[in-house]
């Protein structure tokens, strides 16, 4: 009796995960290199047996990988408090799977949702799931496959208890940053030994809190990408570089101040030739309509529902939605004409120039998504650490970059940083670049070349440093037409009047 009790502890494994497609195979076997036992369980099982026979070809330590067929089978072969990761679709696919796994469960068990859910979705579930006695943890899990395989960028909310059990896990894979630098730390991988790093995982806050940071992540993601796209348009459309050129000069930033790893992958797809015809560079090759799954989308919808200036994120948006009417754009182009410019200035400047929009706009949108995550904090009463969310952004994920050292210590220096753009770090670099800047958006629009991400920093960046802005005639406005009322410079804020205005139909007053 006492032998099969031992024998059955043995043999339980420390953590579940149920899903496997890329990710999840990959994230499998990232906590099977750091030493943890894995059951893993799909809904079609020959995906699962599929992987398990994958794994026992691999290293040994994917023998630590054990599937099942059944989900009863899968639930009861994890160590109690039972640990279960689910990746799957986000929404009705999640909500199924919790179902079908929580007459499984006991007490005390947590579920952690591993997908891009909506973030209110996660309040809804943790909120559903305590009343059964279920931990709930939705956690962001950034990085794509090479992340998940690797050391991802994890943020998790949930409950601080189910945060103390999940956490050994959590920060053995996730990616590891050296402290003061916060330059990635490879020595993570295949699980060596890691001296002087930080993990790039922290527990965000309760309830939806890890998933609402996972998407306005996404948002920054977006507008990051937006930003690339617009530098690699200027040099193509105005400097007539081709893309092997171009992808020297992205390399050749990625060793200074905008080294990051969409900076990287830029450098390195603009030199790749295209695998069908190697005189062809593949960017020339890739339709110019491009995808999109939503959370960026929904960062932007948010920063509207909160009255958060998040212009530039939406203008990312909003590029991805332009990008995918190709057929009328086409039609368009052979009717609508724009100035027909040629550049005669020096190249090296003007390619210094994007570079310093590049920084500058870059500034301003990460200053956005800590703008609306402020508040966002005061919305859902969570008290976020931005300087701890800066530093897991260092490593693991899509935004990963040096600049984000900076950020971590600006918030370090100053937890209640108002906006990101006064410290002084920041402002010092917006102040030196901006003359670049405002050259680059006049160049693109006397060539005719669609910038809106750089214009919509731009904008942002003059705005908030605007004492007076003209909404003074919007609001007489709205006063005008609909009594809306209004306040007065020359009178205490929050006090309210209203003006008889002419109607409409009335005589104009005499000027």
């Amino acid at each position: 009796m006492a032998k099969k009790k031992k024998s059955k502890a043995t043999t339980q494994s420390d953590i579940g995960l149920i899903g496997l497609a890329v990710m999840g195979q990959n994230l499998v076997l990232n906590m099977a290199d750091h030493g943890y036992k894995v059951s893993v369980f799909n809904r079609t099982t020959s995906k699962m047996t599929d992987f398990i026979a994958q794994c026992k070809e691999r290293e040994p330590s994917h023998e630590r990988v054990i599937g099942y067929a059944k989900l009863r089978d899968f639930v009861m072969s994890i160590k109690r408090p039972r640990k279960i990761i689910m990746l799957v679709q986000a929404g009705f696919a999640t909500d199924a799977t919790i179902d079908s796994v929580l007459p499984l469960l006991q007490k005390g068990d947590i579920l952690i949702d591993g997908g891009n859910a909506l973030w209110t979705d996660t309040i809804r579930r943790e909120k559903d799931l305590a009343v059964k006695g279920i931990n709930f943890v939705g956690s962001g899990v950034s990085g794509g496959e090479l992340g998940a395989r690797f050391g991802p960028s994890l943020m998790p909310g949930g409950s601080k208890e189910a945060w103390k059990s999940l956490k050994p896990i959590w920060t053995a894979i996730a990616a590891q940053v050296d402290r003061k630098t916060g330059k990635p730390n490879e020595d993570y991988q295949a699980g060596k030994p890691v001296k002087k790093a930080e993990p790039c995982t922290y527990h965000i806050g309760p309830n939806g809190a890890g998933h609402y940071v996972k998407m306005v992540h996404n948002g920054i993601e977006y507008i990051d990408m937006q930003l690339i796209c617009e530098a690699y348009m200027l040099m193509k459309t105005i400097l007539g570089m081709k893309p092997d050129e171009m992808g020297k000069v992205f390399a050749r930033w990625n060793k200074g101040l905008l080294d990051s790893f969409l900076v990287e992958i830029t450098a390195d797809i603009l030199q790749q030739r295209d695998p069908a015809n190697k005189k062809n560079f593949l960017v020339d090759k890739v339709l110019d309509t491009a995808g999109q799954k939503g959370t960026g989308k929904w960062t932007a919808v948010n920063a509207l529902d909160m009255g958060i200036p998040a212009n530039a994120i939406a203008e990312a948006v909003f590029a991805r939605c332009l990008s995918a009417i190709k057929d009328e754009r086409v039609v368009a182009s052979k009717k609508l004409k724009g100035p027909r410019k040629r550049y005669s200035g020096s190249k090296p400047a003007l390619v210094k120039a994007i570079h310093d929009a590049l920084y500058s706009s870059k500034i301003c949108a990460y200053a956005q998504g800590f703008q609306l995550m402020a508040e966002a904090q005061n919305e859902y009463d969570w008290k976020l650490n931005f300087g701890k969310i800066a530093g897991i952004f260092r490593g693991g994920c899509i935004i990963r970059a040096r600049f984000l050292q900076k950020i971590t210590d600006a918030y370090t220096k100053n937890p209640k940083l108002q906006n990101l753009m006064l410290d002084p770090y920041f402002k010092k670099a917006l102040h030196d670049s901006q003359r670049n800047w405002r050259k680059v958006v006049v160049l693109a629009t006397e060539h005719g070349v669609p910038v809106p991400a750089f214009m919509s920093a731009l904008s942002y960046f003059d705005g908030y440093r605007t004492a007076v802005l003209p909404a003074n005639l919007l609001q007489a406005q709205r006063d005008y037409f609909g009594a809306h009322t209004y306040e007065r410079t020359d009178k205490k804020r929050g006090q309210f009047f209203h003006v008889d205005w002419p109607e409409p139909d009335r005589p104009q007053l005499k000027v």
